[in-house]
């Protein structure tokens, strides 16, 4: 994989070299669209409105509107400078328990890897101290000129930053819940289940442990390991 964003992890007086990298990717049908008639290509041009031309990629640029109705025309030399301080930390501003951010704020996930062999044992203990309290790095980090919130969360011996959204940026749904009453009979056999389904998950994680090869120390890393998967 190729890295995304190169930097540091800052964190009180530690500055972990770290580097980023894309941790998903969308598939589709690679499905396009044709004329029905005849099968032939649907091509979309950019055409200037004022002008009537067609227009270049390297031609287009950004714009703002201000409130006034004037407009600020940006570049890409203009949005590859933005004064922003985390363009190149991920600054750390504190720790909280898995539980305590919302799930509907999580966005995109992005691996981060260590930056040289003596990143490599702060890496290692950043993970292990995260797994064992349980907790996730609130930070700071901008990615492709935009700054953001995030979290950083040990995950299969890695660290993984995931962006959040701001809350402005989460939609209201209003009141979507059921008017619809429940009876304890219904509840307890709710619970029979969900409790089923979690003993099954546990069987499995203990049986892909098991299949692994033993190295030294081999019980004490297969129960981080367990932790990890849970």
């Amino acid at each position: 994989m190729r890295a995304i964003w190169s930097g540091t992890i800052s964190f009180g007086m530690v500055a972990l070299p770290c580097q980023v990298y894309t941790a998903s990717e969308e598939h589709g049908l690679g499905l396009h669209t044709v004329h029905a008639a005849c099968g032939g290509r649907i091509r979309h041009r950019r055409v200037c409105e004022l002008e009537n031309i067609e227009v270049q990629q390297d031609q287009i640029a950004r714009a703002w509107e201000a409130p006034g109705g004037g407009q600020i025309i940006l570049r890409d030399t203009d949005l590859e400078a933005p004064p922003l301080p985390t363009k190149h930390v991920i600054e750390v501003l504190g720790f909280v328990g898995v539980d305590e951010v919302d799930p509907v704020l999580y966005s995109r996930p992005y691996w981060i890897g260590a930056s040289g062999s003596g990143a490599q044992r702060p890496y290692a203990l950043l993970v292990e101290a995260l797994a064992r309290t349980n907790r996730i790095a609130i930070c700071k980090v901008a990615i492709r000129s935009r700054e953001r919130l995030a979290t950083i969360r040990p995950r299969r011996g890695m660290l993984l930053l995931q962006t959040l959204l701001w809350p402005e940026e989460v939609r209201d749904p209003g009141d979507l819940s059921s008017p619809t009453p429940l009876t304890e009979r219904e509840l307890e056999m709710a619970e029979v289940l969900y409790g089923r389904a979690r003993w099954r998950r546990h069987q499995r994680a203990a049986r892909r442990v098991r299949r692994r090869p033993q190295q030294p120390g081999g019980r004490r890393n297969q129960r981080r390991a367990a932790r990890r998967e849970a």
